[in-house]
């Protein structure tokens, strides 16, 4: 920073002493070094003249703003007294204004001073010619020998003196291998300074983890932790008071050995088979995508089929009789007209039921009760529809439902449902039986249709054979029963009524519990201690 500049008519100095005066600052000490720059201590901190103006050095260490007490030079170092500092800077430094690692340094008692607080004294600072530099203190006159300190000491010698795997000692060689796991690694390292062992700093790295070196720091030993598998090297360096770094720091190599999760063959296996599972579960999932459309196709060929059989045993059939009736009244009809009549109306009745129950076929057998996913209620309604449209008296009904209500299997529900109409519709049509019972059994493996009635039963030669020649009713429940792997068994003799009972696994009849284990076992605690 430029403060005055020199003209023909008035000195630099005196021209400071007027910018002093005006900063309320005062000049303390004077010196001129070898290359005719005038160095000027303040109240206020440090100046120079040279080249006839005047600076004050920007960016210098703090204590060079303070008060100047001594100022003296040798070999292109200044040594300066402050109140409370003994320092040493570099003049090139000072006069370029760009400071260095090593331009400035600070003495105190570890270097041989009694103290550091300097005294207004003139000189407070002074160089004899033997090189030695006097300190005017205010614990007395101390010098130090120029030859120690105007040249940057010798660098540090640096040395490891151990390396710990969590608090034990490990043997140093070669070549260190530590194994697999997390660990904590410690370093302790020295080094030697024989004239300031306080004023030693060190800086260190862990090659491949840590690329810039550490802040500097008095510590001897450092520490690490969780290092991932590999081979590293440590490295530490050290400078002395004069901030010089050794050029050849100390290292130690080690491996840190991999886990079997951690190698590679492993990760290349692991990738390998997530790669297969992934492939596998694609083809599994295809594979369902394609059984589905199968189940599908399949579903809607075999309701096709009920279909068509459902027209033959009732359509059909009816028709079949119809056309004997229509040819009975014909031949009534010149002979007896009255009787002929009556007939002509029996057929109409009859043929009004052949529509309904082709009308039943074909909607898919009550198809809207089926999609309630109620069994029991199934049953009812069907039964009341029966007993509606029969001509004569119908049976009575008793429907048993033991067990907790569980929902039936979208795969399984409509087969079910279809098998237990079937059997009803049977009994109540083909039977002559006065009381048809059901008995639905929900239990925790399996559940149970039991159908029976008093009726004059079934030929045992017709359910060996599978029914009657052309009809399709017992054929079709064995078929559907199949499809979903369950059993269907019929008991029967002629006059001796019929019973047939369905059973389907709990794991196909029943849609699957979200509740875990123990929400099913309060459930059922709390059921059992309820009063019946």
């Amino acid at each position: 920073m430029l403060l005055a500049v020199v003209d023909d008519d008035e000195s630099a100095v005196v021209i400071f002493r007027r910018l002093c005066e005006f900063m309320n600052a005062s000049i303390e000490s004077l010196f001129l070094d070898g290359s005719d720059t005038l160095w000027i201590g303040t109240s206020r901190g440090i100046a120079f003249l040279r080249s006839g103006a005047v600076h004050v050095p920007l960016g210098a260490p703090t204590a060079l703003y303070g008060d100047i007490l001594g100022i003296a030079e040798k070999n292109g170092w200044l040594w300066i007294a402050t109140s409370d500092h003994i320092l040493r800077v570099s003049c090139s430094a000072l006069l370029k204004q760009e400071y260095a690692e090593g331009d400035y340094r600070e003495f105190g008692v570890a270097d041989g001073l009694p103290s550091v607080e300097g005294v207004k004294r003139r000189p407070s600072v002074e160089l004899d010619n033997r090189g030695n530099i006097w300190f005017s203190l205010k614990q007395g006159i101390s010098f130090l020998p120029a030859s120690a300190f105007t040249d940057p000491a010798f660098p540090v010698t640096i040395r490891i003196e151990g390396m710990l795997v969590d608090g034990k000692y490990v043997a140093t060689g070669d070549h260190i291998r530590i194994p697999s796991g997390r660990h904590r690694l410690t370093f302790q390292y020295a080094g030697i300074n024989v004239s300031n062992p306080e004023g030693v700093r060190y800086r260190y790295r862990l090659a491949d983890v840590d690329s810039p070196w550490s802040e500097p720091t008095p510590l001897r030993e450092v520490d690490f932790t969780n290092i991932a598998p590999g081979r590293f090297e440590f490295q530490i360096a050290a400078r002395n008071q004069d901030g010089v770094w050794n050029s050849h720091g100390s290292a130690i190599a080690f491996e840190v050995e991999p886990s079997i999760l951690q190698t590679r063959w492993f990760q290349a296996a692991s990738v390998g088979i997530l790669a297969l599972l992934a492939l596998g579960a694609y083809r599994l999932r295809v594979q369902q995508l394609h059984r589905q459309f199968n189940i599908g196709l399949e579903a809607r060929v075999n309701e096709r089929t009920r279909i068509a059989r459902d027209l033959h045993d009732t359509l059909l059939q009816t028709l079949h009789g119809l056309m004997f009736q229509f040819q009975a009244v014909r031949n009534l009809l010149p002979r007896r007209p009255e009787e002929a009549t009556r007939s002509l109306e029996d057929a109409i009745e009859e043929t009004e039921r052949a529509l309904a129950e082709s009308r039943d076929a074909i909607q898919g057998l009550r198809s809207g009760a089926i999609a309630r996913d109620n069994l029991a209620e199934l049953l009812k309604i069907t039964m009341q529809e029966l007993t509606a449209s029969a001509d004569g008296k119908a049976p009575t009904f008793d429907l048993i439902e033991e067990g907790e209500r569980r929902s039936l299997s979208a795969a399984a529900k409509d087969e079910i449902s279809r098998v237990a109409l079937e059997i009803l519709r049977n009994a109540f049509r083909h039977s002559n039986a006065t009381r048809i019972e059901a008995e639905i059994r929900h239990d925790s493996h399996m559940l149970r249709l039991r159908i029976r009635d008093n009726g004059r039963g079934i030929d045992p030669k017709m359910l060996k054979e599978g029914g009657r020649p052309g009809h399709w009713g017992l054929q079709g429940i064995h078929e559907r029963a199949e499809r979903i792997g369950s059993q269907v068994d019929f008991w029967s003799e002629s006059g001796a009524g019929t019973e047939v009972q369905l059973t389907v696994p709990a794991a196909i009849a029943y849609e699957a519990s979200r509740e875990g284990i123990v929400a099913r076992l309060l459930h059922r605690m709390k059921n059992d201690a309820e009063p019946s």
